[in-house]
């Protein structure tokens, strides 16, 4: 049995740019549904900062660090130098329901960095990891 992690948890402002974008597009599509589906968003937001705490290598391999276009290869080296940029040497994604949460993670620190829906392209980038 492993001890738990308990690394520390934080995000950078670009990633409540995203979830406040997810919020404005859940009101575009449907006004009605909005706040109960934003709502669920945010608490798997919650459960994902909790898993990560517990476990921060519990997202899989950042995959568009592998883009082969031209856009895909720069939003991957401005990930990568965000990471750099904050001391953490991993990115990495969690999927949740509906969407994908972008972080970059050491043993004991985990940053969110981007939010984006299942279908969207790109990773909102850039952020700044202020």
């Amino acid at each position: 049995m492993s001890i738990p992690v308990n690394a520390s948890v934080r995000a950078v402002p670009n990633f409540l740019v995203c979830l406040h974008a997810a919020r404005s597009f859940m009101e575009a599509q449907d006004d009605a549904s909005a706040p109960a589906r934003f709502k669920k968003l945010q608490a798997e937001v919650v459960k994902a900062r909790a898993l990560l705490s517990f476990a921060p290598t519990s997202g899989r391999p950042a995959r568009f660090l592998d883009a082969k276009s031209g856009w895909g290869q720069f939003q991957a080296e401005q990930a990568r130098q965000t990471a750099e940029a904050l001391g953490l040497p991993v990115l990495r994604e969690l999927v949740l329901a509906r969407h994908v949460l972008l972080y970059a993670h050491s043993e004991k620190e985990v940053v969110l960095l981007s939010l984006r829906h299942e279908r969207q392209l790109g990773d909102g980038l850039p952020w700044h990891p202020v």
